[in-house]
């Protein structure tokens, strides 16, 4: 893209952002039909009477705007204020009879101010101002400027405020308003203040030049403050190579590496080493501490930092050195980059340094599952940067490893993401991946099973069986003409890339097939790598396994889920119908195929250990919080202990994160391991090794306080004004192109940008108002809308994604409106959304970097932050929020989660027993089934099983340990219970589950619902 694309782009940005304030303010109206302060959001006064009448909600409409100040010195003090403001008149037309608003003239007052130390609301101006309001025609109005001193923090502090002060009396409601109001403060010195919600840090700055009033401030120059409608923050795009990582001096391509790695990487690592002398040396922290007047806690932050950053240097000369010992290793690093020069099509040729990085750290632990098997490695890098690619690049990496050294079949890995419905963009880049590199082990005869992918979601998206006959509990029929489209999950071939893609079920292996049919596809009319139903995933073993969070609850309801911990039971000898898992009456042999009656060849307890998962990979980590953090770590555990009882090892876990915040904990409390993150960030909050800001936009953010009108009225009014401003474009390019200086080469591309605006609810019921709100409120026709939330039916969720990807030729024929939930804030990368609406700050700020980072992905992107004033966060946010925006990271609260939770074990325990019974005892029993209570029965009597040991077993697999103690005793006694009932024929119990003292949760969100709690 070059910089006069950019140019045009920033500039259209800034043309609408002009547009939507103007009308916000009513910059252009000198006539309205209709009252003003019913019309304007933006830098309206109401009168103090009417304020003060309202209490608390004065903030919705308030009276005043200022500023809180440092001056340098004591009082008494001497600066000038400037007052700008403006007000309306009703007039009446003697023809029409009809009411009308006329706008004034503008005043333009310099109030002299001799504030005296201990002034307290002290009014200066009143009888200026009120004279100046009367000359441009607003006979009546009144305002003020009034000082108070509130030094009493330790140090001076002035509150500076523009009040109105319009009496009532023959000025009417909408007549005793101030409009386009604005105070500046100038000559008098100030200090600024510090943030004090933060932390000092040697990386960050913590301060601020002024605190806003009902507004906010703007450094006009050193000695000059006014006050602002709206809170505007730029972000800069960041760039990913430069100076020693730039293409020029090192080549981070594909092709490059998949040929001479160890040269290259060790140039990576020593230019990482040289940065690191120049950055992090004792020299250069004693100068920057000297230069940025740090604290001495401070200088030791940062050393420590230093030591970090050392600490990760070792890891790459680490990553280097196993790839130059091992020669699986680094054969299988050379086809994984030959398979992503494949997956990219030629849209990016090589590695982010950063990306690569992180692989490279992590190949010591692929050797032999060395000292740094149990460590959680966690990527965290900004939203956008190209996480989801770094860890693809790890996954087919560990899949050509297991291949080459011996493991021919079986799960690579188990992608886990938080949400309830998978992306299917971040489906697509999985697919693709995953078949680059399938053509690449065939190009280079690398033995094993296709590299193969499951989506394992579950039956709000895929089936999770395909029954001969549809039931109550599964309506699926497959006679039914069409029942294989709903199921389709690519948009295009991961083999050629066409979009011709069918889906048909194949009776004969009963598959549900994704099936390529173009003439020149590499998979030459065969069914596709994909496997979208759970059985299908049983029975295939798919390479990696993508899918939910709330999946792992299966281990304790499908035998299948063996193969999730160690490997199945055998395989079918009849061919497509796969490996087979523990019989049951409808399927004697074990095989998941109806009606199949064909032998089975038995694994043996040795292949079957080869079988077991070698990553597990968490997806989005900052989301495993509250409740469902800690059911999560329960489960965690579980896997972990059936696979090292199984097999006698443990899989890597991967995860990457938005935010740093708290992430050690957060790792230990999920997985009882020790957790790292990459990349260390750098001594500059601006810059690192990895990455580094440049000048080109990024995101405008707009921080509104809507005035006297609802947030949905201003939501509304901000649709409307950005999609006529963009109907302008197109259907008036030369005069926008010359009101906005750009180029009329530029509009199609601009109507491509701009022309879809997403408005983000924090909850559905906001999602689904805003979206009623919008086909009667927006005067725009056609308006096209679309709505993307976890209630929205999985045919939808892959339409408009089609729609957005593609849209269609005719502008008006487009969608144009887009309405959010949390559902799009993770995955769905689409470049051509870049403007957005957010309504209410969330209530997290980790959600609000993740739904923001939606836009602006890459090109310039505007974000509208409607704030609900009323809310306390919201106030607070809006008071600060150019550090909110700025530093976000560390505004991230820290992550509330705990495995000690003992109501939460209530609902885990069952899982516990009821998966070793399916996974560790049903295997070892004599006939391979414990599916009645007499068949358990009958094995605990002959094995000596008992609830004291199967108790210990349960605890301990849970991840509990003797300062749990009061946990323990709570499985103690679940056990105590369960085997009494066992024990007892006459308890009536027929099934296993029947014992339970609550069945096994079917989904890791089975909790109370829970309630947000806000402050509204």
């Amino acid at each position: 893209m070059t910089q006069d694309v950019i140019e045009a782009q920033s500039r259209f940005v800034a043309w609408l952002d002009r547009q939507v304030t103007a009308e916000g303010r009513g910059d252009g109206d000198d006539v309205l039909d209709a009252d003003p302060s019913g019309v304007y959001w933006l830098g309206r006064l109401a009168p103090e009477s009417e304020a003060a009448a309202a209490g608390r909600e004065r903030r919705m409409d308030p009276c005043a705007i200022g500023m809180r100040l440092r001056p340098a010195q004591s009082g008494p003090w001497s600066f000038v204020v400037r007052v700008r403001a403006l007000a309306w008149n009703r007039v009446r037309d003697a023809q029409e009879r009809n009411e009308k608003w006329e706008k004034t003239g503008r005043i333009d007052e310099l109030v002299y101010i001799e504030a005296p130390a201990g002034a307290v609301g002290q009014r200066f101006g009143a009888q200026q101002i009120a004279v100046a309001l009367e000359r441009v025609g607003a006979n009546g109005s009144s305002a003020e400027v009034r000082i108070t001193d509130e030094s009493w923090r330790g140090a001076p502090e002035l509150v500076v405020e523009l009040v109105n002060t319009t009496a009532e009396g023959p000025r009417q409601r909408g007549e005793r308003h101030l409009f386009e109001a604005e105070l500046r403060v100038q000559e008098l010195p100030t200090l600024p203040f510090l943030l004090e919600s933060l932390p000092d840090s040697f990386r960050y700055d913590r301060r601020i030049p002024a605190i806003g009033m009902n507004c906010g401030v703007d450094v006009v120059s050193p000695r000059e403050l006014t006050t602002t409608d709206q809170v505007v923050v730029e972000r800069r795009r960041p760039e990913y190579t430069f100076e020693r990582t730039d293409p020029a001096v090192l080549s981070l391509t594909f092709e490059r590496l998949s040929e001479d790695p160890i040269a290259t990487l060790t140039q990576l690592v020593d230019a990482y080493a040289a940065w690191g002398d120049d950055h992090w040396s004792p020299d250069s922290l004693r100068r920057r501490a000297a230069e940025g007047q740090w604290q001495p806690e401070m200088l030791d932050q940062a050393r420590d930092a230093a030591a970090e950053h050392a600490a990760e240097l070792e890891r790459l000369r680490a990553g280097v050195a196993a790839l130059e010992m091992d020669d699986n290793l680094r054969q299988a690093f050379r086809l994984m980059n030959r398979a992503m020069h494949r997956a990219a099509r030629g849209r990016y040729e090589g590695w982010r340094p950063f990306q690569i990085g992180f692989v490279l750290s992590v190949l010591p632990s692929l050797v032999r599952q060395g000292t740094d098997w149990q460590t959680v490695d966690t990527v965290w890098f900004a939203t956008g940067g190209g996480k989801t690619e770094t860890y693809l690049g790890l996954l087919v990496l560990a899949a050509f490893y297991d291949r080459l050294r011996g493991k021919l079949a079986g799960i690579t890995a188990w992608s886990r993401f938080p949400l309830r419905m998978l992306s299917l963009q971040q489906t697509q880049r999985f697919a693709d991946a995953l078949a680059a590199a399938e053509l690449v082990r065939r190009e280079y005869g690398v033995v094993g099973s296709p590299i193969s992918l499951g989506y394992f979601i579950g039956s709000s998206a895929t089936p999770n069986e395909i029954p001969t006959a549809p039931t109550e509990f599964n309506p699926i029929d497959v006679d039914e003409p069409g029942m294989a489209n709903r199921y389709q999950v690519l948009n295009a071939c991961p083999f050629c890339g066409s979009e011709q893609i069918r889906m048909k079920f194949h009776r004969g292996d009963w598959t549900l097939r994704h099936v390529c049919p173009a003439p020149q596809c590499p998979s030459e009319g065969q069914p596709l790598p994909v496997y979208v139903v759970d059985q299908e995933i049983y029975r295939f073993l798919p390479t990696v396994v993508i899918g939910t969070l709330d999946k792992a609850a299966l281990i304790a309801m499908q035998a299948g889920m063996r193969a999730f911990v160690e490997g199945p039971a055998g395989e079918c000898s009849r061919p497509g119908h796969g490996f087979t898992y523990a019989k049951r009456s409808k399927r004697p042999s074990g095989c998941l195929v109806p009606d199949c009656e064909a032998n089975v060849v038995p694994l043996s307890p040795a292949t079957r250990v080869r079988f077991a998962p070698s990553f597990r990979l968490q997806d989005e980590l900052h989301l495993l919080r509250d409740s469902l953090g800690a059911v999560d770590s329960h489960y965690e555990s579980l896997l972990d202990a059936l696979q090292l009882e199984l097999t006698g090892h443990t899989p890597k876990i991967i995860a990457s994160s938005a935010t740093l915040t708290g992430f050690d904990r957060q790792v230990q409390v999920l997985y009882n391991r020790s957790g790292r993150v990459f990349p260390v960030p750098g001594p500059s909050a601006r810059e690192s090794f990895w990455t580094r800001e440049t000048e080109n936009p990024l995101r405008r953010f707009v921080a509104v306080w809507p005035r006297g009108v609802t947030l949905e009225w201003v939501s509304d009014r901000t649709t409307t004004i950005v999609q006529q401003s963009v109907r302008r474009l197109l259907e008036d390019a030369d005069v926008v192109c010359a009101q906005a200086s750009i180029d009329t080469i530029h509009v199609p591309m601009l109507l491509d940008l701009y022309g879809t605006h997403v408005v983000y609810g924090n909850t559905v019921r906001d999602v689904e108002a805003a979206r009623r709100s919008l086909g009667t409120q927006v005067p725009v026709s056609p308006l096209n809308i679309a709505q993307l939330t976890g209630q929205t039916p999985f045919d939808e969720v892959r339409e408009t994604l089609r729609r957005l990807l593609r849209p269609e030729d005719d502008f008006h024929d487009r969608l144009h409106v887009i309405t959010a939930s949390s559902m799009i804030s993770h995955g769905v990368d689409v470049d051509r959304l870049n403007i957005m609406t957010v309504l209410g700050v969330p209530l997290t700020t980790a959600e609000f970097i993740q739904a923001t980072a939606r836009v602006g992905r890459a090109h310039p992107g505007l974000v509208y932050v409607i704030h609900k004033i009323g809310r306390e966060r919201d106030a607070a946010v809006f008071s600060h929020f150019i550090p909110f925006i700025e530093q976000g990271d560390r505004f991230v609260e820290p992550i509330p989660v705990t495995r000690s939770s003992r109501r939460v074990l209530e609902l885990t325990t069952s899982a516990a027993i009821e998966a070793r019974r399916l996974f560790v005892h049903e295997p070892r029993s004599a006939g391979g089934r414990l599916t009645t209570v007499d068949l358990l029965r009958k094995y605990a009597s002959q094995t000596g099983l008992a609830a004291g040991e199967e108790a210990r077993a349960c605890a301990a697999a849970l991840g509990l340990e003797s300062q749990h103690h009061l946990a323990v005793g709570d499985v103690a006694r679940q056990l105590e219970t369960y085997f009494m009932r066992l024990e007892n024929p006459g308890d009536g119990a027929r099934w296993p589950q029947q014992l339970l003292s609550r069945a096994p949760m079917r989904s890791l969100r089975d909790v109370e619902a829970q309630i947000p709690v806000s402050d509204d």
